[in-house]
């Protein structure tokens, strides 16, 4: 028995959208830990390989609870066909790298995730595919960028982790001019704040390690799009390069969606109160937050997104030093790099996530000595803030 309403709401949908029963009609979904499956005949297995009977055929290629993680991300998205991936980095190089080829170009953002910007401007070039990095802030700078051979439009949006907006709907205008796809990393908005298919973009990825596991247990990822573009480019790099999810791992993440709306709210809520809080503070330089009036692209994010975002980033006037100051006082925020979690996490970006980047590349990017990047949880508000109070006295 499968269930899947495109009309039910998000939170309706994270419970109970693409739920697959055995014939024991199990509550809770079952684990299809196996790599195989039986066929009841010769004629059958042929039949199932030559794609005309449906069924499972390896684990690499899917399971029915990676199948049932697949659609429940996709109601909950608005895409047709998904593709649940070992991590968020093999979605990501899996959608770029399943419609590229050599003499092809990519137009990315700057402001990408430290190993997002190695797979655009380190492994690509080594197989033949260029790339340009622009301020994706404007939109005349992915204009200018188009070359003939532009296949590719990238982008994260906000960005990790100084929570830049790229107007998502405007690249896509000028990538469906030109024929190319536009590829969202949209793991820092979340599923429920941002859906970038409905703005046009072509391809939609997820570090499922984030939020939708959202509670520090998985490595996971996920590709989301059309039916034609995953048939035409993902199917087969998919299944023969193997960057597939456990079952387990999808399990995982299922009961994950379960709580994400209520996770993902209080988190929100959390990290509006603590930005607002940061913001009158004499050693901070800067809040950077997509909930505040004072973003620089707070119209975008009035266009684009539908609540602010878990994260936070700001500045501290004293630079590295006070920056790890701050973070080693900290008792209830924990130093990590991770995201999305239940509890507060927070991270010096110059020093970890980014730390590969050069000097001049992060003040680019406006990754001063000073950032630090916080993913507020779901404890006591009041809490978070006293923490950061007792914190902000060790500077």
């Amino acid at each position: 028995m499968s269930k899947n309403s495109k009309n039910w709401r998000p939170a309706t949908q994270l419970v109970h959208g693409g739920t697959l029963r055995s014939q024991y009609g199990e509550m809770s979904e079952a684990i299809y830990l196996t790599q195989g499956f039986v066929y009841d005949t010769s004629e059958a297995a042929e039949a199932r390989f030559k794609g005309e009977s449906e069924g499972f055929i390896y684990a690499r290629y899917g399971s029915p609870t990676n199948d049932m993680f697949e659609k429940r991300m996709c109601a909950l998205e608005g895409a047709e066909e998904a593709r649940a991936t070992a991590s968020g980095m093999a979605a990501i190089s899996a959608a770029l790298l399943c419609q590229l080829r050599a003499g092809d170009h990519i137009v990315a953002a700057r402001a990408l995730f430290g190993s997002c910007r190695w797979v655009v401007e380190t492994l690509a070039p080594r197989y033949g595919i260029e790339c340009t990095l622009v301020d994706g802030r404007d939109l005349a700078n992915w204009e200018k960028a188009i070359q003939k051979n532009t296949k590719v439009f990238f982008l994260e949006s906000p960005t990790n982790p100084t929570l830049e907006v790229v107007d998502i709907a405007g690249v896509a205008k000028l990538a469906n001019q030109i024929g190319a796809r536009v590829v969202v990393d949209n793991v820092f908005a979340t599923p429920l704040y941002q859906k970038p298919l409905e703005l046009g973009a072509h391809v939609v990825v997820y570090s499922a390690t984030k939020h939708i596991d959202g509670q520090g247990r998985s490595l996971a990822g996920v590709i989301l799009s059309d039916k034609e573009w995953v048939t035409e480019h993902l199917q087969d790099y998919y299944r023969h390069t193997g960057p597939a999810m456990s079952p387990f791992t999808a399990w995982t993440l299922i009961k994950g969606l379960e709580t994400l709306a209520i996770r993902v709210k209080q988190q929100t809520e959390n990290a509006a109160k603590i930005a607002d809080f940061l913001a009158e503070q004499k050693e901070v330089a800067r809040v950077i937050y997509p909930g505040r009036a004072d973003h620089p692209q707070a119209d975008i994010i009035k266009k684009q997104m539908t609540g602010g975002s878990t994260l936070v980033a700001f500045e501290l006037k004293g630079g590295k030093e006070a920056a790890f100051k701050l973070q080693n006082a900290l008792d209830v925020v924990t130093i990590s790099n991770n995201l999305g979690d239940t509890r507060s996490i927070i991270t010096h970006p110059a020093t970890t996530t980014h730390k590969n980047l050069t000097d001049e590349a992060r003040a680019e990017l406006g990754i001063a000595p000073g950032i630090v990047r916080l993913s507020a949880g779901i404890e006591d508000a009041q809490d978070l803030i006293d923490d950061f109070a007792q914190a902000l006295k060790a500077i």
